[in-house]
């Protein structure tokens, strides 16, 4: 039984879904040349907007974010009118839709932004991932350059200016992404910050730039729009740590008092274990933070359905079967059998 996807969810006053069911972001590198979302991309979301909410692919916040080809911006006027072209279609569609705004980090590459005059990666230390860019294996990733505090405090302004462009968008509030390896994530994990000074070392100054970015958005836009993705299991792109749940308790405590429109697992598999946090990631988050919490990882319908109603959280989101199966809601609430995911179908946007 899958009843308890289908009730409406209040995210606070502002904010109400018409169903539990989220589409997860998918990134899919399918914006134009100057990173501006397409009509095909409209298109795309407008057809999933029976979600009770899209967090779209992650969008970056600044030029110097970009870590793979054609994924979209929020930095430029042609950027944010072709994503009101986007939500505007969902809107249409009776549906909601929040932006995930990123920068990569040190998984960014220069040969994305070198036109706009920067050649450097930014992370928290200067301490590379092995590898190459996915999609162009024929580009290396970089050792970064640590962040001074003048650049740190200007992400933060960055990532603020980002949200309100978002809002501009027609979105109606926007997820910060702080997982899955990238910026935010790489202040948080003691493989990628080995920082000295008042943003390293400590959990509290683990934690500094993480809590800066979502208090600038939320004194920018509200913090019932504004909501965070973390990983506090390391699993992407990141070694883990058993030092790294003492940084995440204190991250989620501060968090809980901030009451943000949810909190949002980041997890290819929630299945995963992890010693240091004596379990899943998302059974990690649930213990110590009780405010709306968003799973994700290989659910399908039924035990996302099964899970919530065991509290272990709220809200669903759905990965690579939404790719399959745009009316993936209507398909689950009728009991129709789902169109399998293959890789195939990264190529194309239906």
């Amino acid at each position: 039984m899958t009843d308890n996807l289908f009730q409406n969810f209040a995210l606070n006053e502002t904010i109400t879904l018409q169903n539990r069911i989220l589409m997860a972001p998918l990134t899919r590198c399918m914006a134009d040349d100057e990173l501006v979302p397409t009509q095909a991309m409209a298109d795309y979301y407008a057809r999933r907007a029976e979600a009770g909410l899209i967090i779209s692919e992650a969008v970056i916040i600044r030029a110097d974010g970009q870590g793979y080809p054609n994924t979209p911006g929020l930095f430029t006027p042609a950027q944010i009118d072709g994503w009101r072209v986007v939500t505007d279609a969902v809107h249409q569609g009776g549906g909601k839709i929040f932006a995930q705004l990123w920068h990569t980090g040190r998984v960014a590459h220069p040969h994305f932004f070198e036109k706009s005059g920067s050649t450097q990666v930014l992370a928290p230390s200067a301490i590379g991932v092995e590898g190459s860019v996915p999609r162009m294996r024929e580009l290396s990733y970089q050792v970064p350059k640590a962040v001074s505090h003048d650049e740190i405090a200007q992400l933060v302004a960055d990532y603020a200016q980002a949200a309100a462009n978002a809002i501009d968008a027609g979105f109606d509030g926007v997820e910060i992404h702080g997982a899955n390896g990238y910026l935010i994530d790489q202040f948080l994990h003691h493989d990628s910050n080995r920082r000295t000074d008042e943003y390293g070392q400590t959990v509290e100054n683990m934690a500094r730039f993480p809590l800066a970015v979502v208090d600038a958005i939320s004194q920018r836009i509200g913090n019932d729009r504004t909501a965070l993705r973390v990983s506090p299991g390391a699993y992407f792109n990141m070694a883990g740590d058993k030092r790294d749940r003492g940084v995440f308790d204190y991250l989620l405590a501060e968090l809980e008092l901030r009451n943000l429109a949810f909190l949002h697992i980041g997890i290819f598999d929630d299945a995963m274990e992890f010693d240091y946090l004596d379990g899943s990631a998302s059974s990690y988050v649930r213990s110590v933070y009780s405010k709306t919490l968003v799973g994700v990882g290989s659910y399908s319908a039924e035990t996302g359905s099964a899970a919530i109603a065991e509290n272990k959280f709220d809200l669903l989101a759905i990965g690579r079967p939404f790719i399959a199966n745009p009316d993936y809601v209507a398909r689950v609430r009728e009991g129709d059998e789902l169109v399998s995911y293959s890789d195939e179908m990264l190529t194309s946007l239906v």
